[in-house]
């Protein structure tokens, strides 16, 4: 019995095409990014051997939307979807919001570079009575205000991911695999690069330089004891490192 798995980040948002810092902020796709969700399910439909049975997404409106569309293009509205914040995006702290490119020009390139892409150094945090403060956000009504961050670095993704993937979507995965079924995770591209540092056993030194393209799905094969067997994306693999190296040419 083989488990399998996809992976797929949002499509590109409004403050993604704005180049701004997003994190747990709630907006939406573009008008790109819809029409990168609607391709993802296009790639998915395109995949005779892969059937999904089951659906996490995050909490955010972009994954939300990227998994619906998606869903529509490759005609799977109707699977049942489990969404949880333990696999939001990170979040930026008092840099959401913020222009890259402004910010590395204001704090300096290395500055904006150690908070964006060190493993373990977080951005600075909101204050407690910022309006921002997932605190006063209602979807996480019920999640002690201790555990909601005000920061994050990667370090603290791992860290709050690692535990829905080893308490939710792996059972789910064993589930799916016994009906020969697959499994789908629509999140971000710090929250799938969490899953991807332990999945593939990256250190904390070369997971800073994995660039995750939004809207391409990536498919894992994993062995019984949840080895993997292959990774691939999906579709034209050079197109996907293209997409990725424009992830990683984005100012700040």
């Amino acid at each position: 019995m083989e488990l399998d798995l996809v992976l797929l980040r949002h499509g590109e948002s409004t403050w993604n095409a704005e180049n701004r810092f997003t994190g747990w902020t709630d907006v939406d796709l573009s008008a790109a990014g819809e029409e990168e969700a609607t391709r993802a399910g296009s790639l998915l439909a395109d995949e005779p051997a892969l059937d999904l049975r089951l659906v996490h997404t995050s909490v955010l409106t972009r994954a939300i939307r990227t998994a619906n569309l998606s869903l529509d293009a490759a005609a799977l509205s109707w699977l049942p979807v489990r969404r949880h914040w333990r696999l939001n995006e990170r979040h930026y702290g008092a840099l959401q919001g913020l222009n890259k490119k402004e910010t590395a020009e204001r704090h300096g390139k290395e500055q904006v570079l150690l908070w964006r892409r060190s493993y373990d150094v977080p951005p600075p945090a909101l204050a407690d009575d910022d309006e921002r403060h997932p605190r006063f956000d209602p979807r996480y009504q019920g999640v002690p205000d201790h555990v909601l961050p005000a920061t994050e670095c990667l370090a603290d993704v791992v860290a709050r991911v690692l535990p829905y993937w080893d308490d939710v979507i792996v059972p789910d995965l064993y589930a799916a695999a016994a009906r020969g079924g697959a499994v789908l995770v629509v999140a971000h591209g710090n929250s799938i690069r969490a899953l991807r540092k332990h999945l593939d056993a990256i250190s904390d030194e070369d997971i800073v330089g994995l660039d995750i393209p939004t809207g391409i799905p990536y498919r894992y094969r994993f062995d019984t004891d949840l080895a993997v067997l292959g990774a691939e994306y999906l579709g034209d693999p050079e197109a996907a490192a293209r997409a990725a190296e424009a992830v990683a040419r984005q100012a700040g």
